[in-house]
């Protein structure tokens, strides 16, 4: 094993210090950190907030001195003054000195033939005590076996301000797992959390293939009630599995919602990262269907035939209206009676969630009463560990099982969703997609409030796609507070989303590096980065994967220094090659030789135009109708055009694509470029697969000047397609053949 993380403590308590000299900054001209007192560059690098860092195009940038200050309130430190910023230094170099580190995380070593490990390599810790007394080391395990005892390097500690530091080696035959390391030092006993992890992931030795990455609420059927569920997605895993030869399907975030209306649509802005949203339900395959009272059935009948009519047109998916009605049918399944055996599944379902189920039920019944917003209920109910929310919880027992039933048909209609795929032959299966963050005053954040940066959101600096930033309105988590945790928001949000996955893509994954913090009131460009442990979350990743039996997909694109993607690789994790970003710095496209192996290749993604509107450059007239372009709209399309250009001469270079070709036979082209690459999984996009041309999402919008995420599945001219019609367009049946040649 290597050792990878000693985490720091928490640093700061005071909750209220914000931004009470940034207007004082921007005023004397101090635009930048170095114009500033030399402790708040001091102290920002010690929080590890960059002070300056390199744009898309290359500039170094010089983080403002105001912006220095504000992230640093999101870590409950005062950087206004050259005094609070020594004092905030020396509360953070006293928390290091603590007996043990909050949380030790350490990798697996690799197994080594022919030669002993090396020292160096093993597994250290280090303990503080009191001059004079020498701590004692154990390890118990997870599983209540064997105790492991933790040798001591050196007899001869090293002084600390006024402390002793003894060095342990950890046992370097430890299981992966979650583990508790203890030290007794005088008369105490002290314990934290210890994480063993996989020294890396295995790698599938399943064949190449090519699969579906879909956004489920457009996937519409004749059995949907107003958008796609989890029964269509069953359903395309036997069509896309038997019938087109598919071998895996990427489906959007499944994370809930509040529930209560105007439901954010935004599958990447949820209110709970850590369960699913009940609106994907398929109504009719709740067991409790098939034994309802006669006028139970037609009375949920009549409503999903009134939400299914939505289905046949082409209007915009209306979540609040099939969550209405979705509501209303489950509120009448639930009193029915349930079996002796489900009453059972139920109640062990209950105990495996334990807490955390009851809090996001809690947090969905007062949701209810008191608005999404939970900075906006009363007082009292602001702490999921309060009292008052105790005795609200006794007081609504009902409805708060209400939520965590509706969560146990979830985890049923998912593992019948898995199962689909494994039936449908489908090697790699199904892939579940993990957002960066969820809403700032949602579930999550009102359960482990404290271990959320307050008074700044997450988001991304200008890039060529948007060139204005981006501000996604979610919290970041305090690195510090998350390894005092010992990762278990971390640990809970991994181990839902891969019960039932064969897979996780995770969204943005440099969020494990660093994130760009944007401060309240800031343009999304007048952010910085904030650095995150990586080497911990990484392993914690690996780890929950491999107790999963998942691979891992990390959407590794923009600027991503080359590390990263070496640290990714090191750890088993795939990576993501989008074909318009792979060319070099001249812009001339990257050969099929130039691609990695490990890794998922698409035309595109989510966030960025179908290949179709690529193609003609439709997305730029309609960005620039939005406002947003940061160059003259010829410009942009002058650049795009010769983008668009160097790839149609690659294809005619490698005899892909013959001069006069339509945008059916290039999109088919583009793909059958993937497939001479050596990427192991290659993405169709659902909608490149009919030629649809219309964004999905455009960054940067909201929703009453584009509908993101409200659009349903549709062909090039823009007529719907439903899921029963999918599998016979012809389009789609001849991609599929250009592709099944990678079996």
């Amino acid at each position: 094993m290597n050792s990878v993380t000693r985490h720091g403590a928490d640093q700061g308590t005071d909750e209220g210090i914000r931004n009470r000299r940034a207007d004082e900054l921007e005023q004397s001209g101090t635009s930048g950190p170095q114009a500033a007192w030399p402790e708040l560059v001091e102290v920002a690098r010690a929080y590890r907030i960059a002070t300056e860092y390199h744009d898309w195009q290359g500039k170094r940038v010089e983080v403002p001195a105001a912006t220095l200050v504000a992230v640093l309130a999101g870590f409950s430190v005062d950087g206004s003054t050259p005094t609070s910023c020594r004092e905030a230094l020396r509360q953070l170099t006293e928390r290091q000195y603590r007996a043990l580190p909050p949380c030790v995380v350490v990798r697996q070593m690799p197994e080594r033939v022919g030669r002993a490990r090396e020292a160096a390599e093993v597994p250290r810790v280090t303990a503080h005590a009191p001059q004079g007394t020498q701590p004692t080391l154990w390890i118990a395990l997870e599983d209540g076996g064997r105790r492991y005892d933790v040798a001591l390097l050196s007899s001869a500690p090293t002084e600390r301000r006024g402390l002793s530091a003894y060095t342990f080696a950890l046992p370097i035959a430890l299981p992966i797992g979650w583990h508790t390391l203890y030290a007794r030092i005088g008369g105490e006993v002290k314990q934290v959390p210890l994480a063993v992890a996989p020294h890396r992931l295995t790698t599938p030795t399943h064949r190449r293939a090519w699969g579906y990455t879909l956004q489920l609420h457009s996937v519409r059927s004749r059995r949907s009630w107003g958008m796609g569920d989890l029964g269509d997605l069953a359903e395309l895993a036997a069509i896309a599995g038997h019938d087109l030869g598919a071998g895996f399907l990427v489906v959007n975030p499944l994370h809930g919602s509040s529930g209560v209306p105007p439901v954010d649509p935004s599958p990447y802005l949820p209110a709970t990262r850590r369960y699913p949203d009940p609106i994907h339900l398929r109504i009719e395959s709740v067991p409790e269907y098939a034994y309802a009272p006669a006028e139970v059935r037609e009375q949920i009948d009549q409503i999903g035939g009134e939400l299914r009519k939505r289905d046949l047109s082409d209007d915009l998916i209306d979540r609040d209206q099939v969550w209405e009605g979705k509501a209303l049918a489950l509120r009448l399944l639930y009193s029915t009676p349930r079996t002796a055996g489900r009453s059972a599944a139920y109640r062990a379902y209950l105990a495996r969630e334990g807490r955390a189920l009851q809090r996001h039920a809690a947090w969905l019944t007062l949701a209810q009463l008191y608005g999404g917003d939970s900075t906006a209920w009363p007082d009292a109910l602001r702490r999921a560990d309060s009292d008052a929310v105790a005795e609200f919880v006794d007081l609504q027992h009902a409805e708060i099982d209400f939520h965590c039933w509706l969560q146990w048909l979830l985890d049923e209609q998912l593992a019948a969703v898995r199962t689909a795929c494994g039936h449908a032959g489908m090697p790699y299966g199904v892939f579940h997609d993990l957002a960066v963050g969820a809403q700032a005053d949602g579930a999550d954040t009102w359960a482990d409030l404290d271990i959320y940066a307050q008074g700044v959101t997450v988001g991304a600096p200008a890039d060529e796609f948007n060139q204005l930033g981006q501000d996604w309105s979610s919290r970041p988590w305090r690195p510090d507070r998350l390894a005092e945790s010992g990762y278990l928001p971390y640990r809970q949000m991994l181990a839902g989303v891969l019960r039932h996955a064969d897979g996780v893509r995770m969204d943005h994954v440099m969020a494990l590096f660093r994130l760009w913090w944007v401060p309240a009131g800031n343009k999304p460009s007048e952010g910085t980065y904030v650095y995150y442990d990586h080497e911990a979350l990484l392993a914690v990743l690996t780890l929950e994967a491999h107790r999963a039996g998942a691979l891992v997909i990390g959407e590794d694109l923009g600027t991503v220094e080359p590390w990263v993607r070496e640290a990714l690789a090191d750890r088993g994790i795939f990576g993501t090659n989008v074909l318009w970003f792979e060319r070099d710095a001249g812009g001339k496209p990257h050969p099929p030789g130039r691609w990695r192996e490990n890794c998922l290749a698409a035309l595109t993604t989510h966030d960025l135009p179908p290949a179709a509107a690529l193609l003609t450059g439709a997305h730029l007239d309609l960005r620039d109708q939005l406002g947003l372009l940061a160059r003259p709209l010829e410009e942009e399309k002058e650049a795009d055009r010769a983008n668009v250009q160097a790839w149609i001469d690659l294809l005619r270079g490698c005899g892909l694509l013959r001069a006069g070709a339509g945008e059916q036979e290039t999109i088919e082209a583009l793909h059958r470029f993937l497939a001479w690459t050596p990427a192991r999984l290659i993405g169709v996009y659902l909608p490149d697969a009919l030629g649809d041309m219309r964004p999905h999402n455009l960054p940067g919008t909201s929703g009453d000047r584009y509908p993101n995420w409200r659009l349903p599945l549709a062909d090039s001219g823009g007529r719907p397609v439903l899921l029963d019609e999918f599998a016979a367009h012809p389009r789609v049946r001849s991609l599929a053949r250009v592709l099944r040649a990678l079996a």
